[in-house]
């Protein structure tokens, strides 16, 4: 059983092959049409039209020849099939693959990378790679393109799954609908950059299993190597990615995930062309993710799972454990004591699949005795464990705070070591002598250090009380709500004195520095500006609620800091910043596909579904914008600065203030005219955002030249008259789902409408953007002041031309 995530599904399809091509290259004098096909040179895969089972749509696909059953590794477009046999792919002078429909309309296309192009060739390799090059140009890094860059639903040898750094291209496996539609599906397998890298499976946005992290062997969840295999998993500055190769090259192994989720690991040889199942794909209760709750084991004996508390741990919700419901997992049964952590000791645990490691943190060059000690020293580490098992193992992987997703193997897995007290370990004999001979050593350490300690202060004072601040104060405390507190001076150290080559950036309120504390840890320090117009009030405001606050699209507040004049809040740091730092440059734009922008309309919806209905306060932010959408490593979205946030209790909806806060470009009618605000200010804005995603454009630097219209007034104009996709970032080109992007455009005018009791609320747009529920049409947006364009007029999509878009301008009080 190998990468069960992966693994693939027979799908019983049928082609046309009437006119064989012995050809395996397509030059730009030559097309490839319905009924003829390219074959590799070794004869081992072929490319050509195919229809899926029963269907009569036809696609242009990858298969392999000779196999039986039939088997599709690659779909070029699996989202816009053609309705008939009449398709046609050419290679154009650029270097461009177009499959073109019967009236010359561009169904799908390749994109092209910087480099030269000069006499460009497409070759269908026997690897089963579809590939673009200058000539007879044999190196691989100099392709124009490949579609080993952009699998579909199938992982085969030589092809990589993970990320290219350098220019933010995402290789990831996404199922097809059904067996007989090979458009996305709703799972998707790709490596998820956050703390260690691991191999992880989405239903849809949620993680449905968890495959793990690589071990220097294999992933640690799953056995290897595979049979017939090599494998590895190369993280550097370029490129974090997996990779498997074929050793015996008359064997031949592919995986594919399966539209329900789960797959097949196929196999077969040259000689013996029928298809061996080396995995069912099938799944146990314990590779749901999380499914024990955090810091507990799931363990599955053939019939059921039972879940166990690790060692020190107790359930969080006895009487729902006693009932096998182990959701809520497990909580420590003594509260941890960071005075007397240096007498904790670790337990092992073999034989497991590591935890979740998007909170981990790693060091290649430490060994498993220095992994223990940095452990020890740091409060919140909870575990740790060897980076690489090879060769008597090194490297380390530490974990702070809940271990989350782990199960218990009979064969395989690793070694885990977790942190315990010492009075969990053992509590007879050897355990007692070992407990007094530690504090026996501690205490002589103790007595010496106070000597040379009270010696070193009478002589130095000035200089001991600076490394006292340095090193002893380095560790947050616990205040108001055990939300931790910073000092000043160990900020201080971790920003090297807020230098501005730390600087991150600076809003209204202040500039938020990147700070690296001893141990490693890196934080985001948001460093309240001595003019802005946030005081003590604001500041506590911001604490009190982002405090109380989780979700996975909402930033995580570390921390905060209150000295003299000074006040500050500790963020977990987002390494690509925030949103308008990508999508308002005309370069960095470009790293933003549609399926990431998407990602990130989805994410912000969620987060604020959660602020106004799904937390215990009903929570409006009244200052949302681009510069507060933070993005993680993953570029997934989390809403942050909640200095300007009002929670409202029960059945309260809306409210008024004297004072207007907000952004100009973001804040609706009734709140700019009046101070009325509502969950719906919060609609409007995330309005005006969706659009800017959508367009690309900056709504306060927006300008259209024919009608002096804002975006809103312009993207309305554009719809009313169905020209509606004349909105969309040109970047973008034709690798988008149009019926998406026009859904998206309507959800963004609902939002934004005039009346606030019109727009719709944030569950309803959720339901929206997932096709749940029926749109309607929109009415006249905020801010519009042209008569001559009808609230009724259809929302066409005919002329679809690229353009630029627009954006709002309001007065307001306060503006930041």
């Amino acid at each position: 059983m190998l990468l069960i995530w992966f693994l693939l599904i027979s799908y019983t399809t049928t082609t046309s092959t009437s006119t064989l091509r012995s050809v395996n290259h397509l030059a730009v004098s030559q097309s490839i049409r319905d009924g003829e096909t390219l074959v590799s040179a070794g004869g081992i895969t072929e490319l050509g039209f195919f229809s899926p089972g029963n269907s009569t749509r036809r696609y242009l696909a990858i298969w392999y020849t000779n196999v039986s059953p039939y088997t599709v590794v690659w779909v070029a477009n699996r989202n816009t099939p053609l309705q008939n046999n009449s398709g046609v792919l050419k290679l154009n002078e650029k270097g461009i693959l177009e499959l073109l429909s019967p009236t010359n309309g561009t169904i799908w296309s390749s994109n092209i990378s910087s480099k030269a192009v000069n006499n460009p060739v497409a070759y269908l390799l026997d690897s089963g790679n579809f590939v673009v090059k200058n000539g007879h140009e044999t190196n691989e890094n100099s392709f124009l393109w490949q579609s080993f860059d952009y699998p579909t639903d199938t992982l085969m040898s030589g092809m990589k799954l993970g990320w290219n750094i350098e220019t933010g291209l995402e290789r990831y496996l996404t199922s097809w609908k059904s067996v007989e539609d090979p458009a996305e599906g709703e799972y998707t397998s790709k490596i998820e950059l956050t703390g260690y890298p691991q191999l992880v499976r989405f239903k849809g946005p949620d993680i449905r299993t968890r495959i793990g992290s690589w071990n220097g062997l294999y992933l640690v969840g799953y056995p290897g190597p595979i049979h017939e295999t090599s494998q590895k998993f190369v993280i550097n500055e370029k490129e974090v990615y997996y990779e498997y190769d074929v050793v015996a090259r008359w064997a031949f192994s592919v995986y594919k995930l399966t539209p329900s989720g789960t797959g097949q690991s196929l196999y077969w040889s040259s000689e013996r062309t029928t298809r061996k199942i080396a995995s069912t794909g099938e799944e146990d209760q314990c590779e749901n993710y999380a499914f024990c709750g955090a810091n507990s084991i799931c363990n599955f004996d053939g019939n059921r799972p039972t879940c166990e508390c690790l060692r020190g741990y107790v359930p969080k919700s006895p009487d729902q454990w006693n009932m096998s419901v182990w959701s809520d997992g497990c909580v420590p049964r003594n509260k941890s004591n960071c005075k007397n952590s240096y007498t904790d000791g670790f337990f092992t645990y073999k034989h497991l699949k590591l935890p979740d490691t998007s909170a981990s943190r790693y060091n290649k060059t430490m060994n498993l005795d220095e992994c223990q000690r940095s452990c020890l020293t740091t409060c919140s580490c909870t575990a740790y464990t060897n980076l690489d098992i090879r060769d008597g193992g090194s490297g380390c992987l530490l974990w702070s705070n809940d271990l989350v997703d782990m199960r218990k193997f009979s064969d395989w897995g690793q070694d885990l070591f977790v942190r315990v007290p010492a009075s969990e370990l053992d509590h007879a004999g050897h355990g007692n002598i070992k407990k007094k001979i530690v504090e026996i050593i501690v205490g002589v350490i103790i007595f010496g250090f106070l000597i040379c300690a009270s010696v070193f202060i009478i002589r130095n004072p000035w200089t001991a009380r600076k490394l006292y601040n340095k090193h002893f104060k380095s560790k947050p405390r616990k205040e108001d709500g055990d939300l931790p507190t910073f000092n000043l001076s160990v900020l201080a150290n971790a920003t090297e004195n807020f230098s501005t080559k730390n600087k991150l950036g600076e809003g209204g309120f202040g500039p938020v520095y990147k700070g690296k504390l001893i141990d490693g840890q890196v934080l985001a320090v948001k460093r309240l500006s001595k003019e802005s117009g946030q005081g003590l009030e604001e500041f506590k405001n911001e604490v009190a609620l982002i405090a109380k606050l989780q979700h996975r699209n909402l930033v995580k507040l570390l921390g905060c800091c209150i000295e003299g004049e000074e006040k500050m809040l500790i963020y977990e740091y987002m390494p690509n910043q925030s949103l308008d730092y990508f999508i308002f440059d005309e370069t960095k734009r470009k790293l933003l596909d549609w399926h990431k922008r998407f990602n990130i309309i989805s994410g912000i919806a969620r987060g604020l579904l959660y602020l106004h209905q799904d937390s215990r306060l009903r929570i409006i932010h009244r200052d949302l914008k681009t510069s507060n959408i933070l993005l993680d490593a993953n570029f997934d979205p989390k809403i942050s600065d909640f200095g300007l946030a009002r929670s409202f209790l029960g059945d309260q909806f809306d409210a008024k203030t004297n004072r207007v806060a907000g952004t100009y470009g973001y804040i609706p009618p009734e709140y700019a005219a009046r101070g009325h605000f509502s969950v719906k200010s919060d609609v409007f804005s995330y309005g005006v955002i969706l659009l800017e995603i959508v367009s690309g454009k900056k709504n306060r630097e927006f300008s259209d030249p024919q009608h002096y219209n804002n975006l809103l007034g312009h993207a309305w104009r554009l719809w009313t008259e169905g020209r509606a996709l004349e909105l969309l970032d040109e970047v973008l080109g034709e690798q988008c789902t149009l019926s998406e992007i026009i859904r998206c455009i309507q959800i963004g005018l609902l939002c934004v409408q005039q009346r606030p009791e019109d727009r719709p609320d944030m569950s309803s747009v959720g339901l929206f953007l997932n096709g749940d529920k029926l749109l309607s049409k929109p009415k006249v947006p905020g801010f519009y002041t042209e008569k001559d364009v009808t609230s009724e007029a259809n929302s066409s999509s005919a002329n679809h031309k690229l353009c630029s878009v627009n954006e709002l301008s309001i007065t307001i009080l306060d503006a930041r």
